[in-house]
């Protein structure tokens, strides 16, 4: 990633419709939950969304979310994500999405992902993907991870995803509690973990297990920064300024109204460049060239 060239890198955004696989509208009912909630049906194709973000020179971080045993719909190939950070590796870094379910067959797919297709990470989503992120289950895959010193991302917190579905659509929020994250970080030190959004109804967890461990960042994508909580906002600009990460959950949510939302949510100008930037090419070691 040529880093001089970008403004900002958004750390989180999502693949949302294959130009691989043909059309699968199993899951239609939670997208249109998803849908309503964050009053957004746009669903571009990863082509349309590295252009998005390439005519804005923002850099980004993409992913899909592997949740075909708890949900039933075909992912998105990983691979199709890494073709196009390949592609567009000057701006553009591909997570992969494997389901914990898969076990060690889901470990070797990560190794290969990683050896194979130049996988910088991944992401889990405990609600959606339906498992406990200290569960047992998962080791086999974070022993990959952590081999490699990659990144994981984990969603916290409440979810768009079956949210006024009736009973939720079967999916468990309390799985996205950040605290369920604290065995992981304490027998993967070598993973740096990241707590995916401000994690209501648990930010001060999420905000105490990233003072308590130093392998435990936050990524503030998938609400306006003008609803951040303040203490969110405080620890921010203080004591996690160093491990607070600007995304957007595009395309839920555009970079440029969060971008536009955090000039006057009350973020330091000192600590702004870090957010937007700074901390991410720590996060990913990436270089400057200038």
């Amino acid at each position: 990633m040529n880093v001089d060239d970008l403004i900002a890198i958004d750390i989180h955004t999502h693949a949302e419709k294959s130009c691989w696989n043909p059309f699968d509208n199993y899951t239609e009912e939670y997208d249109r939950a998803a849908d309503k909630y964050f009053g957004s049906s746009n669903r571009p194709t990863i082509t349309e969304t590295v252009a998005y973000y390439r005519e804005r020179k923002i850099g980004l971080v993409m992913f899909t979310v592997d949740s075909e045993s708890q949900l039933g719909g075909r992912r998105i190939p990983n691979e199709e994500i890494c073709d196009a950070a390949e592609a567009n590796a000057d701006m553009m870094i591909a997570f992969a999405s494997i389901d914990p379910h898969k076990g060690r067959m889901g470990a070797r797919e990560a190794r290969r992902l990683i050896e194979e297709h130049g996988v910088k990470g991944f992401k889990f989503h405990p609600t959606v993907q339906g498992f406990l992120p200290y569960d047992r289950m998962a080791w086999p895959l974070y022993e990959v991870i952590a081999e490699y010193k990659l990144p994981a991302i984990f969603h916290s917190g409440h979810s768009g995803i079956g949210s006024g579905m009736r009973c939720g659509g079967g999916l468990r929020l309390q799985n996205s509690n950040p605290m369920l994250l604290e065995d992981v970080a304490i027998d993967f030190p070598d993973i740096e973990i990241v707590i995916a959004h401000p994690s209501w109804p648990w930010q001060d967890e999420a905000l105490s297990l990233a003072l308590h461990k130093p392998n435990v960042w936050i990524d503030l994508s998938g609400w306006s920064p003008k609803y951040f909580p303040p203490q969110l906002v405080q620890y921010a600009n203080t004591l996690l300024k160093d491990r607070m990460l600007f995304g957007s959950d595009y395309p839920l949510i555009t970079p440029e109204r969060w971008m536009k939302d955090f000039d006057e949510a009350g973020f330091k100008d000192k600590v702004k460049p870090l957010i937007l930037k700074e901390n991410a090419m720590r996060l990913l070691g990436l270089k400057a060239k200038i």
